[in-house]
């Protein structure tokens, strides 16, 4: 997983209340298990028109949204049915932190574990970044993990909480294989004391 530090981008605004998994990555996409490849498909059915052409309205579809590295949503993002391609076609598409007032925790726990930074803030900070998106090119944030801040277009500092276990993750882009591979010593340590106590349980013969 890629580690997550400091992140300077453009920020989109995606102002759609519940807005679930199928219509970030709709269901009849859900035909492979690569994560690469999966932009195409993002929100596919707000941001072309019935004939496959793009929809000028949407917003990924002007520029300089096109390049956003993060998207202001609005409340209860990502609800619907678990399914880790939704934040996989939001990093392969490049948006790297998703900012909105709530999140559906399943969503919310999918992100951290793709490297996908997922920041809940309270509705009216939502709503001041929201107006800073829509800006256009001079819609540019910082996101600084390490400190925990927002800077916002005009230099201001937002302070947001994240939780340091699941910062600790992203600061070094560890997943939870990742996570639990960092304890190999201690899992060997612990088989080693159980084959020796339970070895039947190891298919060995007690000696």
């Amino acid at each position: 997983m890629e580690k997550f530090t400091e992140l300077s981008g453009v920020a989109a605004p995606l102002p759609i209340v519940n807005l679930d998994t199928d219509k970030i990555f709709p269901s009849i996409y859900l035909k492979t298990i690569v994560r690469t490849g999966l932009a195409k498909w993002l929100l596919a059915e707000i941001r072309f028109r019935p004939d496959g052409s793009e929809d000028p309205d949407f917003v990924l579809n002007q520029a300089p949204y096109r390049n956003a590295r993060i998207l202001i949503g609005a409340d209860n993002f990502g609800c619907g049915s678990s399914r880790e391609h939704a934040p996989w076609a939001l990093l392969d598409f490049g948006i790297r932190c998703v900012i909105a007032p709530s999140f559906a925790d399943i969503f919310y726990n999918n992100c951290f574990k793709n490297g996908l930074l997922p920041i809940a803030l309270p509705k009216e900070t939502v709503d001041l970044l929201m107006e800073d998106a829509k800006k256009g090119a001079n819609a540019v944030m910082t996101i600084d993990l390490p400190n925990q801040t927002i800077t916002r277009p005009d230099g201001e500092k937002i302070r947001v909480e994240i939780d340091p276990f699941r910062k600790h993750g992203l600061l070094n882009g560890l997943d939870d294989i990742g996570l639990t591979e960092q304890k190999g010593a201690e899992i060997a340590g612990y088989e080693e004391r159980a084959r020796a106590a339970r070895p039947w349980q190891f298919g060995l013969t007690q000696r």
